[in-house]
């Protein structure tokens, strides 16, 4: 990955003066960037070299996914010289029973002088809030939400402590992948006529104390879930999305068309 072109409003855009270290930037990034996906719904590519990556989520403070949030994150911990980063690919798992799903998550391995980590700020409103260690039997705590990796034959599970106990978020071998590999599983996620990324609108923001997250598919509906409480599912009226992503979750410039279409923001 190519180094930021400017790191200053990298930390700028993530609330950060002077990182003390990994932990202190992955959460910065992880509540400070939404996760959305309103490029590849209104059918525009998703570049992933870095100067598209900085004029998108940081000169023009949109959102991304996990290919884009991931390595906009891999490139500033090169930057800032906080250890070897390398992408790896994961299989989601949570969702509806089925079949295997396509290798469309991208998460990060990072080693520095404490060990390797999984890092990973683009899994959506309930994704980690700090990186996690790359080993199972190792409960992670983050302000009250609670990770661990399990075994799962050659690969490993990242789950995490929800309403009905541990749950699976997504499974994935921990080797490293060619930037070839990332470039078909992004195109695919993207462009797939079937891809949930090009069907619909997901949108989702992180704080320590809460996860939010909007899905406007054939209905929209707003999750949320307090650190230690229930989750809540609310309808919204698709009229109300723009206002709400402005407002909750810092996305501003969507529209609804006559046909009661999102629109993305301009380009």
């Amino acid at each position: 990955m190519s180094p930021l072109e400017d790191v200053d409003a990298y930390l700028a855009r993530i609330g950060v003066v002077a990182p003390t270290g990994l932990g202190a930037v992955h959460r910065a990034h992880a509540t400070s960037i939404p996760f959305e996906n309103l490029d590849s719904f209104a059918g525009h590519p998703v570049p992933l070299d870095i100067a598209h990556l900085e004029d998108k989520m940081v000169a023009r403070r949109r959102g991304g996914y996990c290919f884009e949030h991931n390595l906009l994150l891999m490139a500033a911990l090169e930057s800032l010289d906080l250890g070897e980063v390398a992408p790896m690919l994961a299989r989601v798992r949570m969702g509806p029973d089925g079949g295997p799903r396509p290798l469309n998550h991208l998460l990060l391995r990072v080693v520095d002088e404490s060990g390797p980590w999984i890092a990973d700020v683009g899994f959506g409103g309930g994704g980690l809030l700090d990186p996690v260690p790359l080993a199972t039997g190792i409960e992670s705590e983050q302000s009250g939400w609670r990770y661990r990796l399990v075994e799962d034959g050659p690969g490993l599970v990242l789950q995490t402590f929800t309403d009905d106990g541990w749950s699976d978020m997504y499974g994935f071998v921990p080797e490293p992948v060619p930037a070839v590999d990332i470039e078909v599983s992004n195109w695919f996620t993207a462009t797939h006529p079937d891809s949930p990324f090009v069907t619909g609108v997901m949108a989702g923001v992180r704080a320590a104390d809460r996860c939010l997250s909007l899905f406007v598919y054939d209905e929209a509906v707003l999750i949320e879930r307090l650190v230690g409480g229930a989750t809540t599912s609310t309808a919204v009226d698709i009229g109300t999305v723009p206002d709400l992503l402005a407002s909750r979750f810092d996305l501003s410039g969507v529209t609804v068309d006559p046909s009661g279409r999102l629109a993305a923001p301009e380009r």
